[in-house]
């Protein structure tokens, strides 16, 4: 598993409320679920729970669940009115099926092989209720493999509780898994004298799609693509597909 998930999970934790604003993120998706009239949700991926609270405050019955037991203690010490559950999204099994499911923040890209893109579907399949709706978001490969053709450095900052904080990210495309990436970043903060302090780095490998595979692979899943919605983030081009179990 990734550094950032594990060993850097109290980073991940501070910079990403700098990144993501969990507002508009929780409005972007209590929306979709709203208009499916979905009471229940299950966050695959949740990570240190930023959206639990939110949609418990709105009537939503909320279950987390994330491979990361570093990510799932921040969740839980946090917000502990939720459910966290630790599971691997692959094979996850709920006691009782869900109306909704979401994974936020492009979690499917972790998804190297389209195998484990069809075991997630297919067990996200198994754990909806008939009729329940899928929301994800993907990078978009057309826009972003381009862009890192011949790689790429960007650095993003973050303000947090009066403490700045960096990370330098280079990306490069790896060809070994269709349209992935590398991503190499080094997390910095700035210390009392604005010196950079390092707090350490994490190497991933990404998976972006097309929107054609990702419609293919939901068909083969029992599902129907329902939207999709053209969605920039904070670094990546995405899109937010919303489909219903058949």
């Amino acid at each position: 598993m990734n550094n950032l998930y594990t060993s850097l999970a109290d980073v991940y934790d501070a910079i990403y409320q700098s990144f993501i604003n969990y507002d508009e993120e929780f409005n972007f998706y209590y929306q979709i679920l709203n208009n499916y009239s979905c009471k229940s949700v299950t966050e695959l991926g949740c990570g240190t729970g930023n959206l639990s609270s939110h949609f418990i405050s709105h009537q939503i019955k909320y279950t987390g669940i994330d491979q990361s037991e570093a990510m799932l203690e921040i969740a839980r010490n946090k917000f502990p009115n939720c459910t966290f559950l630790q599971a691997d999204m692959r094979n996850f099994h709920l006691t009782e099926k869900t109306e909704s499911i979401i994974l936020t923040g492009r979690t499917i890209s972790y998804l190297l092989t389209n195998k484990n893109v069809l075991d997630t579907f297919n067990a996200i399949h198994s754990n909806l209720e008939e009729g329940g709706i899928l929301s994800f978001d993907f990078i978009d490969a057309s826009r972003f493999i381009p862009l890192i053709k011949k790689k790429k450095t960007v650095t993003h900052y973050a303000e947090v509780n009066g403490i700045n904080y960096q990370r330098t990210s280079l990306w490069s495309i790896n060809y070994n898994h269709s349209w992935s990436f590398n991503w190499h970043s080094v997390y910095y903060r700035h210390d009392e004298n604005g010196e950079l302090a390092k707090l350490g780095e994490d190497h991933s490998e990404i998976r972006a799609f097309t929107k054609d595979e990702i419609v293919l692979i939901l068909e083969l899943t029992g599902f129907e693509v329902k939207q999709v919605i053209d969605r920039a983030s904070y670094a990546f081009d995405t899109f937010v597909i919303v489909a219903q179990k058949k």
